[in-house]
């Protein structure tokens, strides 16, 4: 790193890099909600099925985020474990409709909890409960008891309620997740002091 790096580091004019995970399981609206994130001009007309990963930057108005949109279809899942140790915030998606495999998506999301290179971080985890608007769609308090979200104790966590292609619900959920990322960031910062 370089003294102008430093320099403009020590006085908070460089934007903040954050690798973010997106994961879930397929059909789930990950891609969506990841499109909505974006800026309108660069979000896609159609969406399209992820086949392994897509990669996406975007900006806030502190944070520069890489969002690593990974696909959920079986085959694919154990890519996800390579991108663990780099990341710093974990968005997790739920098709709130999805009842028969919710139980698919408590294994998995088990599964990423314990692993070695997420289990030993405090990293922020936001779920979205997806697809609120689909007219059997189970509230996100029905997902948080399914999922026994309570039991997560050692990293932040937060559901929020989402209509991805609306895009109701993910502003909220993004604000969440960036105020705990800069706090995360507060804190290394004081521990280097």
């Amino acid at each position: 790193m370089g003294l102008l790096d430093k320099l403009s580091g020590w006085l908070g004019l460089r934007k903040k890099e954050v690798n973010v995970l997106c994961l879930g399981l397929d059909n789930s609206g990950k891609t969506t909600i990841i499109n909505q994130l974006k800026p309108s001009h660069t979000q896609a007309p159609e969406i399209v099925p992820t086949i392994g990963f897509n990669i996406e930057k975007f900006k806030s108005s502190s944070l520069s985020f890489t969002v690593f949109d990974m696909s959920g279809q079986s085959r694919y899942r154990n890519l996800w474990e390579h991108y663990y140790k780099e990341s710093h915030a974990i968005i997790f998606v739920i098709d709130s409709g999805d009842k028969l495999r919710m139980v698919v998506a408590k294994e998995e999301l088990d599964t990423l909890l314990n692993h070695e290179d997420i289990r030993s971080k405090k990293i922020p985890v936001l779920f979205f409960a997806n697809k609120t608007d689909l007219r059997d769609a189970m509230s996100s308090v029905k997902i948080s008891q399914m999922l026994s979200l309570e039991n997560i104790k050692d990293k932040p966590w937060n559901i929020c309620a989402s209509n991805a292609i609306k895009g109701e619900g993910l502003q909220e959920g993004l604000d969440w997740l960036q105020e705990q990322i800069a706090q995360s960031y507060e804190n290394n910062e004081h521990m280097n002091d």
